[in-house]
C-alpha cells in the first residue's frame, strides 16, 4: 500500500502530452479503482497547462482497467483561450481506450458570489466518527471490499448504516473525508485528490431506497461517468463534508448528486455520477 496519495497521483511524462502512471490502486473486484484514473487523468492535463486551475471536469469510464499494467494518458491540448483553456485525455491500457475526459481551467477572476448553504442539524465533527476500517472490523466485515486504508483517504461515515446497512431510507447521505498525511500547497493536488476520492461512495446513494447494500455479493456496480465542478479553492488534508443524494435510478442505473464543504460551511465543490447499479440474479 503506498504512504502517500501525492505518490499516487504522480503521472511520469513520456512525451509531450503523453504521460504515465507510476502507481495503482486495486478496488475489491480487482480492478483499478475509478477515482484513480479521474484523479491521475486530471493530474496529466494540469502538466500541459501553466497558471490556471482546472474548474470542471466530465468523464466516462469506457472499459475496466487492469491494476496489472500502467494506465497511458494521451492528453489533447484543444483550446487556449483568452480566459478558458480546455484539454481533452484519453487513458489507454493494451492500445483501447478505458476512460476519456474533458477539462476546462481558468484564469483567477472576480465575479459575481453565492452558494448552497451547508446541511443544518446535529451533524458530528469528524473526531467523533469512526473510520470505515473501524467500523467493518466491529461489524465483522474484515474483507477487500471494506478495507478502505488502501485509498489512503480517511472517510467517516455520519451515519454508519448509510454505508454498511441494507435497510430501505431516504436517498441521501454523509461522510467526512481528507487524505490522510499532509499534502503539499500546491492547489493542483488538491484538485486532483479530492478529484480520485470523490468516487468513493458516491454511487452507493443511489441504493438507499433499496433494501440491499453495495458490498451485496449479487451486485454489479461501477462508475460509468463522473462530472465535477471547483468553486472555491480548499485543502484536503482538511476535513471536508461530502453530502450526497439521488434523485433517480431506473434501467440498472443510479443518478447521484454531491456537494462538498469546508467545516466551516464554505462550499468548494460539487459532483454528479451515474453508475451501473445492476443485481445479478441468484
Amino acid at each position: 500500500m503506498l504512504e502517500k496519495l501525492s505518490k499516487l497521483l504522480d503521472v511520469e511524462e513520456l512525451d509531450s502530452n503523453l504521460f504515465r502512471s507510476r502507481h495503482h490502486v486495486e478496488n475489491y473486484r480487482k480492478v483499478l479503482f475509478g477515482g484513480q484514473v479521474l484523479g491521475q487523468a486530471l493530474m496529466a492535463a494540469t502538466r500541459t497547462v501553466e497558471g490556471r486551475l482546472p474548474h470542471s471536469l466530465h468523464a466516462y469510464f469506457l472499459r475496466p482497467g487492469s491494476s496489472e499494467m500502467p494506465v497511458i494518458y494521451d492528453v489533447d491540448p484543444i483550446r487556449d483561450g483568452g480566459s478558458f483553456t480546455t484539454r481533452r485525455v484519453v487513458a489507454k491500457q493494451k492500445g483501447r481506450a478505458i476512460f476519456n475526459m474533458s477539462a476546462s481551467f481558468q484564469i483567477q477572476e472576480p465575479g459575481f458570489d453565492h452558494q448552497a448553504d451547508m446541511p443544518t442539524g446535529d451533524i458530528p465533527d469528524p473526531e467523533t466518527l469512526k473510520n470505515t476500517q473501524q467500523l467493518a472490523q466491529e461489524a465483522g466485515l474484515n474483507s477487500p471490499q471494506h478495507d478502505q486504508r488502501r485509498y489512503m483517504i480517511d472517510f467517516r461515515p455520519v451515519d454508519p448504516q448509510s454505508y454498511f446497512g441494507a435497510e430501505v431510507r431516504e436517498p441521501h447521505c454523509m461522510f467526512w473525508l481528507r487524505a490522510e498525511g499532509e499534502l503539499s500547497d500546491d492547489p493542483v493536488e488538491h484538485r486532483c485528490a479530492l478529484s480520485y476520492a470523490s468516487d468513493l461512495a458516491l454511487l452507493g446513494t443511489s441504493l438507499q431506497p433499496h433494501p440491499i447494500s453495495l458490498f451485496d455479493p449479487h451486485m454489479m456496480p461501477a462508475s460509468l461517468d463522473h462530472a465535477m465542478w471547483f468553486h472555491r479553492d480548499f485543502r484536503f488534508d482538511d476535513w471536508l463534508l461530502y453530502v450526497t443524494d439521488s434523485p433517480s435510478a431506473s434501467g440498472a442505473r443510479g443518478f447521484c448528486r454531491g456537494q462538498l464543504f469546508t467545516r466551516d460551511g464554505v462550499l468548494v465543490a460539487s459532483t454528479a455520477q451515474e453508475g451501473l447499479i445492476r443485481q445479478i440474479k441468484k
